[in-house]
């Protein structure tokens, strides 16, 4: 999920260090390629009958393509703050506008070998008709949770938001 949206490689990020704060600015391409920590956002969208959004990526997404993922989001901008990122992505992935804002739930920080990025995950109710991006969203639905739980040994999921959504079933247990 980390890169979301019709943005460019030259979208500006803030790059940032292990306490997440900024130590410098780079453009997209360059951060990925680098491999230099950014910042990214993780949205829960559920309906309102609580059945959590889950959509499979288009093939041609520069990181994690035809993967499921339980969340939309992406990157933050450069000066962005995390909860503008969480409603402007939540918004361009679900394709509505006028969504309340997003709540926020938790940070943690994402590393692999491979990507790293601070993460800042919330949850929003979207009670209008979706209309996902094309460019971006191959399939989706909404799924209740258990059927959500059913799909996870069963499909391919991005790995940062499989990771975000343990996380989030962890931290709903402990609140």
């Amino acid at each position: 999920m980390a890169e979301q949206g019709p943005r460019s490689a030259d979208e500006l990020l803030d790059i940032v260090d292990e306490q997440d704060r900024v130590v410098g600015q780079a453009p997209r391409g360059e951060a990925y390629a680098r491999k230099l920590r950014h910042r990214c956002v993780f949205v829960s969208a559920r309906d309102a009958e609580g059945r959590v959004f889950v959509h499979r990526r288009t093939a041609d997404k520069l990181v994690f393509p035809s993967l499921y993922d339980m969340f939309v989001g992406g990157v933050v901008g450069a000066g962005e703050s995390y909860e503008d990122a969480a409603l402007r992505e939540a918004e361009e992935e679900l394709g509505v506008s006028g969504l309340p804002r997003p709540v926020p739930l938790f940070t943690f920080l994402y590393e692999t070998p491979e990507h790293t990025w601070w993460s800042s995950v919330y949850e929003v109710r979207c009670t209008l008709p979706v209309s996902p991006q094309a460019e971006e969203v191959a399939w989706h639905d909404f799924l209740s949770d258990e059927e959500l739980e059913r799909r996870l040994p069963e499909w391919e999921w991005v790995p940062d938001g499989l990771e975000a959504y343990v996380r989030l079933r962890e931290w709903r247990a402990g609140t």
